[in-house]
């Protein structure tokens, strides 16, 4: 049968891989792309990554950098039990149901059962205090009318930012900024960006729940949130951290990207355009773990889940699906095993060119 993995490296990660295969105490930074639905393609993978390639000790800090549901992933890496979490995660998300035309405060609510159900009664302590997973999540403080709840207003504001988007990513800045709540102190990788204006702040009893309820609170579908501790309304980090395509900082370490595309995109606006794709630098380190063509190919109706599945099916139809699909994952945990024990992982990567 046809692989079910496609892996890319660029030239740093792939003389690492070569001269000492993919180990736990190589990688410095993990992150998590947003894309909704889509993660359910890569659950299976994620509780072998996260359950028994990366379970600790380690000698210095794990970066887990995420936005929206990519955030929601990287909180189940930083509990103390990460495969049992990303379960929790998945029954959750699979399980969520609405009325035909939900509001926001509905969506908004069942959003936060999915969060708490994925943190249970230990996981918020376990991540503030985690001896090594340093948790990192990304929102976008919205300004002027992009805070507004109102879908007129916010469907302005939206339309003004993709408009200027166009010419730059920079115009980004004049709608939303980014913050990005984390538990490494002053020890951040991500504490000299400035491709966009950056806030950092530190998650908290107060503000993790919050944080991670805003970094997925998608534009025109969930409520805006007030986080403690910082000033604004904040709504889904994967309006400008999509892919998340920025410097991930000083080290000689992997980032190992487990993703749901063998490309990557800057923010959310440029989904639609190709010429926008993630600069090569960035990822020189990095390892990306994504699902073949021919494994997509044997998904339930040929496709990755998408947000549109809620209006494309009933939900009996759709929770079957996201379970297939979920089951399919698990044969790109095997082949990652069966390429780890073997020792043919860096055989069967090729050079990343995003």
């Amino acid at each position: 049968m046809a692989t079910s993995l496609t892996l890319l490296a660029g030239p740093a990660a792939r003389e690492i891989l070569r001269e000492r295969g993919l180990r736990a105490e190589d990688v410095d930074v993990v992150p998590g792309a947003s894309g909704g639905p889509k993660w359910l393609v890569l659950e299976g993978l994620d509780r072998f990554v996260f359950g028994e390639l990366l379970r600790g000790p380690r000698d210095r800090p794990l970066h887990l950098v995420g936005s929206s549901i990519g955030s929601w992933r990287m909180a189940c890496l930083a509990q103390n039990d990460p495969a049992a979490a990303v379960a929790r995660l998945r029954e959750g998300y699979i399980e969520q149901r609405y009325a035909t035309r939900p509001s926001l405060a509905e969506v908004s609510a069942v959003s936060r059962h999915i969060l708490d159900g994925m943190l249970g009664e230990t996981g918020e302590e376990e991540i503030l205090s985690h001896p090594w997973a340093r948790l990192h999540v990304i929102t976008a403080e919205c300004r002027g009318p992009a805070a507004s709840d109102r879908a007129p207003v916010q469907m302005l504001a939206l339309a003004a930012a993709a408009a200027g988007n166009l010419l730059s990513r920079r115009t980004l800045a004049l709608q939303m900024r980014r913050v990005i709540f984390h538990t490494a102190g002053d020890d951040t990788p991500f504490g000299g960006l400035r491709d966009l204006p950056t806030t950092h702040l530190p998650l908290t009893r107060r503000n993790l729940r919050p944080a991670l309820l805003a970094s997925g609170s998608i534009p025109l579908v969930l409520e805006g949130v007030p986080i403690p501790g910082a000033t604004g309304i904040h709504r889904d980090g994967g309006t400008l951290d999509y892919h998340l395509d920025f410097a991930y900082g000083p080290g000689e370490g992997l980032i190992l990207y487990p993703h749901v595309y063998p490309h990557l995109v800057p923010g959310w606006f440029d989904k639609a355009l190709p010429w926008r794709r993630a600069r090569g630098h960035n990822f020189a380190r990095a390892l990306i773990i994504a699902p073949s063509a021919a494994h997509v190919a044997r998904l339930p109706h040929g496709r990755i889940p998408d947000r549109n599945d809620f209006y494309r099916m009933k939900d009996g139809e759709r929770i079957a699906a996201w379970r297939a699909v979920t089951a399919a994952s698990v044969h790109m945990a095997d082949e990652l095993r069966e390429l780890l024990a073997t020792g043919k992982l860096a055989g069967a990567v090729k050079p990343l060119t995003a």
